[in-house]
């Protein structure tokens, strides 16, 4: 049980449960019959444990070096071989889950998954870190739709809001590390930019993303537009704003990185809300 559970505290447990709930809410939007439903869910849970574990495994030099005592690897609650065994049969769980809703969307969750082990492989120490997460979230509203009984890939505007919230959660996500990454050496494109430009940034991608949801799911006829997507929008704009504001008028601090996950999230919430818009 010792080993589950440091094994489960290297999955990132938060984002790895964030990630696989919004795949089950998107795959009830578009309507998936419950075993197709279920297997994206399981299919996505288990790519995100592969995904977190092995970035904590390769990780775990450095996170020894900077004192990270909250990870498990890092503290060696869990040896790096069992470490990459999990990771390596998580992958594989991931892709065999997959293979039965089509081929289609195999070959996207493969096209998601190497684009995030990538990442921890070595893109996230250069210029290019928020390619990664341009391409996997950019193609995550798609393995919902790829999962249904005529597969179609989800149209362009959510490709945009998928690919502003990935950019959302990059630009954010490593700004609590900037220092102990410096320290090891790793200079992604946020380590570059700073703190306050990457929150800058990351929430103008959010608002971005809302714009493209709201104008996506109507037509560029705003009238139609439910309540509801309008409550989330105006959410996306308010939070997102005054992290704008916030930003450049205050020196950085941690209540960024909050501000932009609220706002990432509601556009999160926004993107399910179009369900019926998503599916075509």
């Amino acid at each position: 049980m010792r080993t589950v559970r440091a094994l489960w505290g290297s999955t990132h447990p938060g984002p790895t449960l964030v990630v696989t709930i919004l795949a089950l809410t998107l795959g009830l939007a578009v309507g998936l019959e419950p075993w197709r439903l279920a297997l994206l869910t399981l299919a996505v849970f288990a790519g995100q444990v592969s995904i977190g574990i092995s970035n904590d495994a390769l990780d775990a030099a450095r996170d020894r070096a900077v004192g990270r005592t909250d990870k498990p690897l890092a503290r060696g609650d869990v040896s790096l071989r069992a470490a990459w065994g999990a990771a390596s049969v998580a992958l594989l769980v991931a892709l065999a889950l997959s293979a039965p809703l089509g081929w289609r969307m195999l070959a996207a969750h493969a096209l998601f998954l190497g684009s995030a082990w990538a990442y921890n492989a070595g893109l996230k120490s250069g210029v290019l870190s928020i390619v990664p997460f341009i391409v996997s979230f950019g193609i995550f509203p798609s393995l919902a739709t790829l999962s249904a009984p005529e597969p179609v890939f989800a149209p362009g505007w959510a490709w945009i809001a998928g690919a502003a919230l990935g950019s959302a959660v990059h630009l954010t996500n490593v700004l609590p590390d900037l220092d102990d990454d410096a320290r090891t050496g790793v200079r992604g494109l946020p380590h570059r930019l700073g703190a306050r430009v990457s929150a800058v940034l990351a929430a103008s991608a959010v608002l971005a993303g809302g714009i493209a949801v709201l104008l996506g799911t109507s037509g560029g006829d705003l009238a139609t537009v439910s309540l509801v997507s309008w409550l989330f929008f105006a959410g996306v704009v308010g939070v997102a704003g005054w992290t704008i504001v916030r930003a450049l008028v205050r020196p950085p601090a941690r209540v960024l990185f909050r501000l932009v996950m609220l706002a990432a999230l509601l556009l999160a919430a926004q993107l399910v809300a179009s369900g019926a818009a998503l599916a075509g």
